[in-house]
């Protein structure tokens, strides 16, 4: 069955919003794993906060993916609409975690304040994303933009 232009493919919708709400749940928790570091200086929060932003990371990849062949293959969405603004944000917070990631590599004494300002953008910039995404105006599926 050939897929309609205002079609939605289902089963990488489903995907996406199977996968898309796990990566900022991993890096909250980094951030407040690197906040208790902060706090109490055991290396094991350190080290968590690593895992989680490498767990995040990986798991960003199937949302980013699908979110970049439907904004930018698709031709549903108008060019500066919020979706693409929440594409740029939630790319610029993947990037911001690698960095991350290769910061939590190192010692753990080596990862303040760095790790910690980095784990916050990355927060920040997926808060903004998914704000700026639920406040758009609402189109129906199927509408004019």
């Amino acid at each position: 069955m050939p897929i309609r232009p205002t079609q939605r493919p289902t089963f990488a919708v489903a995907l996406y919003e199977l996968f898309n709400p796990i990566p900022p749940g991993f890096f909250v928790a980094a951030w407040i794993f690197d906040i208790l570091y902060m706090k109490s200086y055991q290396p094991l929060w350190t080290d968590a906060a690593g895992w989680l932003i490498v767990i995040g990371l990986l798991m960003a990849i199937i949302p980013r993916v699908i979110n970049l062949v439907q904004v930018w293959f698709g031709h549903r969405y108008p060019q500066g609409s919020a979706i693409k603004t929440h594409f740029w944000l939630n790319l610029l917070a993947v990037i911001v975690a690698i960095f991350n990631a290769f910061i939590h590599s190192r010692d753990a004494y080596s990862v303040v304040p760095m790790g910690v300002i980095l784990s916050t953008i990355t927060v920040v910039l997926i808060l903004l994303a998914n704000v700026q995404l639920a406040l758009r105006p609402r189109v129906g599926y199927g509408d004019a933009p």
